[in-house]
């Protein structure tokens, strides 16, 4: 089983001291935020109804989702099948942490420091909407 991301990759090295190791997931989160949305999520992890619920309310942020279902790790069960083909094409080739940081690192000192919040997200989706419906495109 693939792993695409682990939080705990990120909060060594130069990870900025002054964050929490949780800022680490923050792109991992919105991601996955948006893999739900889009209907990419697994069934297994769709079966987590209130965690679901909470996310699609916005009543958690997409890494506090994260870290509470996938414990800081997005796998391959994380997603479906066409989920998992676009996260191999798209997540693993480095492409979705070149526009995350095109679209949301320009104001922050790292990218660590994006916040984790909905304000975030918005800004990302129709990025990653964009990216899905083409690769969806090249994929027929």
């Amino acid at each position: 089983m693939e792993t695409y991301d682990n939080a705990s990759w990120h909060s060594g090295g130069d990870f900025p001291q002054e964050l929490p190791s949780e800022a680490g997931g923050t792109h991992i989160g919105m991601f996955l935020a948006w893999a739900v949305s889009s209907g990419l999520a697994s069934a297994e992890l769709r079966e987590m109804t209130e965690a679901i619920e909470n996310l699609e309310r916005r009543a958690i942020s997409p890494g506090t989702f994260f870290f509470e279902v996938c414990d800081g790790k997005l796998w391959e069960v994380d997603l479906n099948g066409e989920g998992n083909a676009f996260a191999k094409d798209y997540y693993a080739s480095n492409a979705y942490y070149e526009d995350y940081e095109s679209v949301l690192g320009a104001n922050y000192p790292t990218l660590y420091h994006v916040p984790d919040d909905w304000d975030a997200f918005t800004r990302l989706k129709p990025t990653l909407d964009a990216k899905l419906a083409s690769w969806r495109n090249r994929s027929r």
